[in-house]
Protein backbone atom coordinates (compact mmCIF):
# COMPACT_ATOMS: atom_id res chain seq x y z
CA UNK A 1 0.00 0.00 0.00
CA UNK A 2 3.15 2.45 1.01
CA UNK A 3 3.77 2.19 -2.82
CA UNK A 4 0.52 3.21 -4.23
CA UNK A 5 0.79 6.38 -1.94
CA UNK A 6 4.47 7.43 -2.93
CA UNK A 7 3.27 6.92 -6.85
CA UNK A 8 0.32 8.47 -6.37
CA UNK A 9 2.57 11.43 -4.60
CA UNK A 10 4.71 11.67 -7.63
CA UNK A 11 1.73 11.71 -10.10
CA UNK A 12 0.58 15.07 -8.18
CA UNK A 13 4.20 16.48 -8.56
CA UNK A 14 4.21 15.66 -12.49
CA UNK A 15 0.63 16.98 -12.42
CA UNK A 16 1.14 20.33 -11.01
CA UNK A 17 4.74 20.52 -13.37
CA UNK A 18 2.84 19.97 -16.56
CA UNK A 19 0.15 22.37 -15.57
CA UNK A 20 2.44 24.65 -14.31
CA UNK A 21 4.29 24.37 -17.80
CA UNK A 22 1.22 25.09 -19.62
CA UNK A 23 -0.08 27.81 -17.68
CA UNK A 24 2.92 29.69 -17.72
CA UNK A 25 2.87 29.38 -21.76
CA UNK A 26 -0.35 30.22 -22.19
CA UNK A 27 -1.49 26.91 -23.66
CA UNK A 28 -4.35 25.67 -21.22
CA UNK A 29 -6.93 25.52 -23.13
CA UNK A 30 -5.05 24.17 -26.25
CA UNK A 31 -3.53 21.32 -24.51
CA UNK A 32 -5.09 17.89 -25.89
CA UNK A 33 -2.12 15.61 -26.03
CA UNK A 34 -2.43 13.67 -22.51
CA UNK A 35 0.39 11.08 -23.50
CA UNK A 36 2.96 13.93 -23.37
CA UNK A 37 4.02 16.01 -19.96
CA UNK A 38 5.31 19.43 -21.30
CA UNK A 39 8.23 20.20 -19.12
CA UNK A 40 9.59 16.91 -19.24
CA UNK A 41 12.23 15.27 -21.56
CA UNK A 42 11.54 12.01 -22.54
CA UNK A 43 13.88 10.29 -20.59
CA UNK A 44 12.08 11.08 -17.49
CA UNK A 45 9.37 10.12 -19.11
CA UNK A 46 10.61 6.60 -19.72
CA UNK A 47 11.68 6.45 -15.87
CA UNK A 48 8.10 6.96 -14.32
CA UNK A 49 5.84 3.64 -14.01
CA UNK A 50 2.78 3.09 -15.91
CA UNK A 51 0.76 4.47 -12.61
CA UNK A 52 2.57 7.32 -12.22
CA UNK A 53 1.82 8.20 -15.95
CA UNK A 54 -1.64 7.02 -15.86
CA UNK A 55 -2.36 8.82 -12.69
CA UNK A 56 -0.74 12.13 -13.81
CA UNK A 57 -2.66 12.15 -17.16
CA UNK A 58 -5.98 11.86 -14.64
CA UNK A 59 -5.43 14.67 -13.19
CA UNK A 60 -4.41 16.55 -15.89
CA UNK A 61 -7.08 15.96 -17.87
CA UNK A 62 -9.91 16.03 -14.99
CA UNK A 63 -8.34 19.54 -13.92
CA UNK A 64 -8.68 21.36 -17.54
CA UNK A 65 -12.07 19.54 -17.98
CA UNK A 66 -13.16 21.34 -14.94
CA UNK A 67 -10.68 24.58 -15.10
CA UNK A 68 -13.78 26.94 -15.27
CA UNK A 69 -15.71 25.40 -11.96
CA UNK A 70 -12.33 25.00 -10.47
CA UNK A 71 -11.04 28.82 -11.13
CA UNK A 72 -14.20 30.13 -9.93
CA UNK A 73 -14.11 28.28 -6.55
CA UNK A 74 -10.66 29.12 -6.22
CA UNK A 75 -11.48 32.74 -6.84
CA UNK A 76 -14.43 32.53 -4.60
CA UNK A 77 -12.17 31.64 -1.90
CA UNK A 78 -8.76 33.65 -2.55
CA UNK A 79 -10.59 37.00 -1.20
CA UNK A 80 -7.43 39.05 -1.23
CA UNK A 81 -5.27 37.58 -3.80
CA UNK A 82 -7.45 37.21 -7.46
CA UNK A 83 -6.53 34.26 -9.87
CA UNK A 84 -4.09 35.95 -11.83
CA UNK A 85 -2.41 37.51 -9.08
CA UNK A 86 -1.55 34.16 -7.29
CA UNK A 87 1.76 32.25 -8.03
CA UNK A 88 1.68 30.10 -10.84
CA UNK A 89 2.70 26.83 -9.09
CA UNK A 90 0.55 27.69 -6.05
CA UNK A 91 -2.55 28.05 -8.23
CA UNK A 92 -2.26 25.01 -10.33
CA UNK A 93 -1.80 23.04 -6.68
CA UNK A 94 -4.97 24.77 -6.00
CA UNK A 95 -6.42 23.41 -9.42
CA UNK A 96 -5.75 19.83 -9.06
CA UNK A 97 -6.49 19.70 -4.94
CA UNK A 98 -9.81 21.05 -6.17
CA UNK A 99 -10.43 18.66 -8.54
CA UNK A 100 -9.60 15.80 -6.09
CA UNK A 101 -12.14 17.78 -3.70
CA UNK A 102 -15.04 17.99 -6.47
CA UNK A 103 -14.41 14.78 -8.14
CA UNK A 104 -12.10 11.84 -6.26
CA UNK A 105 -14.69 12.41 -3.32
CA UNK A 106 -13.11 8.56 -2.62
CA UNK A 107 -10.04 10.32 -1.45
CA UNK A 108 -10.37 11.74 2.53
CA UNK A 109 -10.62 15.78 2.21
CA UNK A 110 -7.89 15.44 5.06
CA UNK A 111 -5.32 13.23 2.34
CA UNK A 112 -6.24 16.06 -0.42
CA UNK A 113 -5.39 18.95 1.79
CA UNK A 114 -2.36 17.65 3.70
CA UNK A 115 -1.00 16.64 -0.50
CA UNK A 116 -1.56 19.99 -1.39
CA UNK A 117 0.17 21.46 1.71
CA UNK A 118 3.30 18.61 0.43
CA UNK A 119 3.59 20.11 -2.83
CA UNK A 120 3.72 23.61 -1.72
CA UNK A 121 6.31 23.06 0.35
CA UNK A 122 8.47 20.89 -2.00
CA UNK A 123 7.82 23.13 -4.92
CA UNK A 124 6.94 26.66 -3.87
CA UNK A 125 7.99 28.91 -1.31
CA UNK A 126 8.25 28.95 2.54
CA UNK A 127 4.46 30.13 3.30
CA UNK A 128 2.72 29.25 0.50
CA UNK A 129 1.86 26.09 2.46
CA UNK A 130 -0.17 28.38 5.01
CA UNK A 131 -2.32 30.47 1.67
CA UNK A 132 -2.74 26.42 0.32
CA UNK A 133 -4.17 25.16 3.49
CA UNK A 134 -6.56 27.57 4.70
CA UNK A 135 -8.58 27.92 0.75
CA UNK A 136 -8.76 23.95 1.02
CA UNK A 137 -9.28 23.82 4.40
CA UNK A 138 -12.40 26.45 4.84
CA UNK A 139 -13.85 24.86 1.11
CA UNK A 140 -13.77 21.78 3.12
CA UNK A 141 -15.83 23.17 6.32
CA UNK A 142 -17.87 25.14 4.23
CA UNK A 143 -18.85 21.67 1.93
CA UNK A 144 -19.46 20.13 5.33
CA UNK A 145 -21.75 22.87 7.11
CA UNK A 146 -23.70 22.92 4.05
CA UNK A 147 -24.41 18.99 4.00
CA UNK A 148 -24.76 18.99 7.45
CA UNK A 149 -27.95 21.29 6.99
CA UNK A 150 -29.61 19.78 4.25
Amino acid sequence: MKHDYSSRSKAREIAVSTLYSLDFNGELDSYNDYSTFPGMTEEEMMRLEEVEKSYARLLVRGTLENRKEIDSIISSYSINRPLEKISIVDRNILRISFFQLLYQKEIPSAVVIDQGVKLSQVLSNDVSYKFINGILDKFVKDRKDDSAQE
